[in-house]
């Protein structure tokens, strides 16, 4: 079967405090590890209600040690929002604190809204324009110490300068992220659970391009999509309808805390929001891990990805550690860990 990973966004609900959100983190993450999923990669968000992780490097060394097996990362470090220095520095820390267990998965999007961005790029290079190539290159320099002959950078050195960086990923939800990961041999996370770009062409653009590098000799993809999993089919709508509602509001620009179920269940939706959730759940996938295996078969078989990597988030923090545990079973981890 394939491996399963996890994307934390470290949700806040209306029940839910951001700090408390982030514990919550701590304890998935813990939980996951003992079943034998093989990453953790930490969202960052910005002036976002119901995402309670701004810093994913913060994450990983929190995550990284109370945990054994597991390889933890950032899903993903906007850079954008950084200098490309500042995240080989600490991204090489994590590396020689936790050897061989950290990803660096990298997105051009800024993760939050244009005031929030400018807030955070104000004392950053603000050049118009999508700058997420140069930056992506400048880091590689970081870490070759290629910068020529006379460049103002060429003397400084990314500390620890005895550590690599560890592995670079770059994350996407169009065509376009897929072919710059082929085109640079790193690999390649697709975000079915936001993208409204074909998952199936993504995949098999990155596979088809990839060019061997130093990074990487060979294509890994990873598949991230959305699901709730319950003992029921009954059950897991029920939790399901928390997301329901949020993405209904979020396309609206009302980035509130998830909402408990008997909130959404309650909401007294128009048909025209009846049909926007129904567009939704189209990159949701719900059900008993029998259910749930079934609807994600189709779209595994076609894009052939090496790994999923699972985002799970509903209102009940024991019911989002029993999804994980249900799709655990059903997808035999026990047995590949076994094996």
């Amino acid at each position: 079967m394939i491996p399963l990973s996890v994307l934390d966004l470290s949700v806040v609900t209306t029940a839910t405090r951001p700090a408390a959100a982030l514990r919550n983190s701590i304890d998935l993450a813990r939980h996951v590890d003992a079943l034998g999923y093989v990453r953790y990669w930490l969202a960052e968000h910005h002036n976002l209600a119901s995402v309670a992780s701004p810093a994913p490097d913060l994450m990983i060394g929190q995550i990284a040690a109370v945990t054994k097996k597991l390889r933890v990362g950032s899903g993903g470090v906007m850079l954008p929002n950084h200098a490309p220095l500042m995240v080989a520095e600490r991204f090489k820390m994590l590396e020689a604190l936790f050897p061989g267990r950290v990803d660096l998965g990298l997105g051009r999007a800024p993760g939050t809204d244009g005031a929030t961005a400018y807030a955070l790029r104000s004392r950053l290079d603000r050049r118009e324009g999508d700058d997420f190539l140069e930056r992506l290159q400048e880091l590689v320099l970081w870490e070759t110490r290629g910068f020529p002959a006379g460049h103002p950078y060429n003397n400084v050195v990314a500390m620890p300068d005895d550590t690599p960086l560890p592995p670079i990923w770059l994350l996407g939800s169009s065509g376009y992220s897929s072919e710059l990961a082929a085109q640079v041999g790193m690999g390649f996370a697709f975000a079915h659970h936001f993208a409204m770009h074909d998952a199936v062409d993504a995949m098999v653009n990155y596979r088809s391009h990839f060019k061997p590098s130093a990074w990487r000799p060979t294509p890994h993809a990873i598949l991230a999509v959305a699901v709730v999993a319950a003992e029921t089919d009954a059950e897991a709508e029920v939790l399901a309808s928390s997301m329901d509602l949020n993405r209904l509001r979020r396309d609206r620009g009302q980035y509130l805390p998830l909402p408990s179920p008997e909130e959404a269940l309650a909401y007294p939706y128009t048909e025209a929001e009846r049909a926007s959730v129904a567009r939704n759940r189209s990159r949701l996938f719900v059900g008993n891990p029998a259910t749930v295996v079934q609807k994600l078969r189709p779209m595994i078989d076609a894009s052939r990805p090496d790994e999923l990597m699972i985002v799970t988030a509903v209102y009940d923090h024991e019911a989002r550690k029993k999804s994980y545990s249900l799709l655990a079973e059903a997808f035999g981890l026990a047995k590949m860990e076994a094996a």
